[in-house]
């Protein structure tokens, strides 16, 4: 069986998600990887280093640089001929052109999968991470996407794959890219912090937010994420929330500061190696998940551990 898998990348680097995606694939059989964009020939060096891979194909045009599914799709259909899956990391980018290419396809996509049982056989999250159902498909071709904190990371290098251009499918015209507005952040991304630092509703305003999480996540080094329930309230934007409709985390170490634990923010958090939940609430429901709990006033408790850190 050979498998196509979709590369992210920044315009010059391969982004993690792509190596957790390449492991998932290469239980599938031979693994194939697909650059799209423009001015790539770096990330295709990149790619052709990562251990495991055969071919990397590489479409450079200014079609692709902005990775519209629109225009992607039919660049992966040109493929699929000679590859029996098409596999993309279950990221914004991800979700976006996977399902696109499943109905070119006329195929049913497998969705956020956490483990490969079979060629036809994969297990994924269902009722926000509470079951896991085991899903079978019997179509000829299979398009999945990939929860890259069920999977450890391919290795960058020690790869020799070959790198070889494929045609462009070109502007399909369906889609127009405007401009993007990206937040600088000089923390480390959420979904590949080691450490995550997340503030609840309990904070109360943003003022207290920035006061007495980010030194705390400073002094960790750590990502900065929040609740839904933060997010929603205004004290940050929904690029910190985690949870189930935000981004999916699995960190050595995540902090869990005013947060009661609902179960759309466990669904994204409770594959952290290690939970620490501070609340002062014994009965919130983060303290069943947690490793380490503790009970008492945030207000009091947050900057004390800063101090001693």
């Amino acid at each position: 069986m050979k498998t196509l898998v979709w590369v992210e990348h920044d315009g010059s680097t391969v982004k993690d998600a792509t190596l957790a995606a390449v492991t998932a694939a290469s239980k599938l059989g031979g693994v194939d990887l697909l650059v799209a964009g423009q001015g790539v020939d770096g990330v295709a060096e990149a790619a052709a280093q990562i251990a495991g891979v055969g071919t990397v194909h590489v479409a450079d045009d200014a079609a692709y640089a902005h990775a519209l599914a629109e225009n992607v799709a039919p660049l992966v259909m040109q493929l699929m001929d000679d590859h029996d899956a098409f596999v993309a990391a279950a990221t914004t980018t991800g979700k976006n052109i996977a399902p696109r290419v499943a109905a070119l396809l006329d195929v049913m996509q497998i969705s956020d999968i956490l483990s490969v049982e079979g060629e036809e056989s994969f297990t994924r999250p269902i009722y926000a991470g509470n079951a896991i159902a085991t899903v079978q498909t019997s179509d000829a071709k299979k398009v999945v996407t990939v929860r890259t904190t069920a999977f450890e990371k391919a290795a960058a290098s020690g790869g020799s794959g070959t790198v070889e251009a494929v045609a462009s499918t070109g502007e399909e015209g369906l889609s127009t890219f405007v401009g993007s507005e990206i937040a600088a952040n000089a923390r480390p991304e959420l979904t590949s912090a080691k450490v995550i630092v997340s503030g609840g509703r309990a904070l109360g305003s943003g003022e207290k937010f920035h006061e007495l999480i980010e030194p705390l996540a400073d002094k960790l080094g750590a990502g900065v994420g929040a609740s839904r329930a933060a997010v929603d309230a205004g004290y940050v934007p929904n690029d910190y929330q985690v949870g189930q409709t935000g981004k999916i985390v699995a960190p050595e170490v995540y902090v869990a500061v005013g947060i009661s634990g609902a179960i759309q923010h466990l669904a994204g958090m409770k594959d952290s190696k290690v939970i620490v939940a501070i609340n002062k609430d014994e009965d919130a429901p983060i303290f069943q998940v947690a490793d380490i709990g503790l009970v008492g006033d945030l207000f009091k408790v947050v900057p004390e551990l800063t101090e001693k850190l």
